[in-house]
């Protein structure tokens, strides 16, 4: 028997294919047709591809669809996928865009195109923008929202905070992400008191339930029964199989926050493009608003990574419902003329710290962001 008879066998393949794009650094085109090539091989068989004929050499591994020069020393590369090998899994599904190819220092995946089957399996955000919109009764302009913080305050003082800041126009109070289930603030016990404190006002909690395991959808369920209006998840600690659990299971609007995610942002030549980190495979996981730093801020993101994620979350992606931005990171009043000129109309406003900075109590902090965000429209 001929060797690579071994490795060809019939498949129930349906000819059905997805897409996606590659950024690769390469010294000329033909290293990065080889480039190309090995990625086609390690994000499917990861096997010696001489070894294989046949279908599964011909539809299993990748197929190099397009190669271009999108810049010196740097190209950008599409390969199509057998949706068989995604097996209706989110998890797999990431596997096949980037799963071992993460580790190459010089390739980067810039964005997702789904077939048919994928698109219908993967539903997308449940509420999205409008499904949020209606939740709060703002039907247009941007939301306004802030974290409870600093980590160290009791339930009594962060359910009181929340009050202050709901009573001076903030639609959405979600928990700082290090408030977890620490003795000073237990979750259970900060739960009932912040959600007791926002009757009434219109204002809706969106608790940290990131934890590890079955404990994420346990503390959801707990924040669902108490009338809590979202909850808030960390994909990058807890997976984003379980954020789309959470999307598809518990019924509540679905923050996504980024912690843990800044070793995917590119540095170098590698990575995952902010287009599609924060924007399309948050949405494939179903979160309804995803907070990310914005330029300027603590942290180095650029104009122009915050104008992708915006386009990455808002831009028609096989039926997807489109997502709100959420920029943080050490925003301040003064920079919301910036910053709606960047996202629009369809953004949630994010600021923590800064509402502490200002004169008065944190009600009036909050009704002097309300100003600036009217003032700017």
């Amino acid at each position: 028997m001929n060797q690579t008879t071994l490795y060809d066998t019939p498949l129930p393949l349906s000819g059905e294919r997805f897409s996606a794009w590659y950024r690769i650094a390469a010294g000329s085109l033909e290293e990065a047709r080889a480039a190309a090539r090995a990625l086609s091989v390690e994000q499917t068989i990861e096997f010696p591809a001489e070894l294989t004929t046949g279908r599964i050499a011909g539809e299993v591994v990748a197929r190099v669809e397009g190669l271009e020069a999108a810049g010196p020393g740097v190209f950008e590369a599409r390969l199509s996928f057998a949706v068989e090998l995604v097996g209706g899994e989110l998890t797999q599904l990431l596997n096949v865009l980037f799963g071992n190819s993460s580790l190459l220092p010089n390739v980067r995946l810039l964005r997702v195109g789904l077939s048919e089957r994928l698109a219908a399996r993967f539903p997308g955000p449940r509420f999205g923008i409008q499904g949020l919109r209606r939740r709060l009764g703002v039907q247009s302009g941007p939301l306004l929202s802030t974290a409870l913080k600093p980590l160290g305050l009791t339930p009594k003082a962060l359910a009181a905070m929340a009050r202050r800041l709901a009573e001076g126009g903030i639609h959405l109070i979600k928990d700082d992400h290090g408030l977890a289930d620490q003795a000073f603030a237990p979750f259970e016990a900060r739960l009932e008191a912040v959600v007791r404190a926002l009757e009434g006002t219109g204002a809706i909690y969106a608790p940290n339930v990131t934890a590890p395991g079955e404990a994420t959808l346990r503390r959801a369920r707990l924040a669902r029964a108490a009338g809590a209006g979202a909850v808030m998840v960390a994909p990058g600690l807890v997976g984003f199989d379980r954020m789309e659990r959470l999307a598809r299971e518990i019924g509540l609007p679905v923050l996504s926050h980024p912690a843990f995610l800044g070793g995917f942002v590119p540095k170098g030549a590698g990575g995952v493009a902010p287009y599609a980190l924060f924007g399309q495979l948050q949405r494939l996981a179903g979160a309804d608003a995803v907070i990310f730093p914005h330029q300027g801020g603590r942290f180095a993101f650029s104009r122009q990574d915050c104008a992708a994620i915006n386009a990455g979350l808002k831009e028609p992606f096989s039926g997807l419902p489109p997502a709100f931005p959420a920029p943080g990171g050490g925003m301040r009043i003064e920079r919301v003329n910036e910053i709606r000129a960047l996202y629009g109309e369809d953004l949630i406003f994010l600021i923590g710290g800064d509402l502490h900075r200002q004169e008065g109590d944190l009600t009036a902090a909050a009704r002097r962001f309300w100003a600036a965000v009217r003032g700017s429209g």
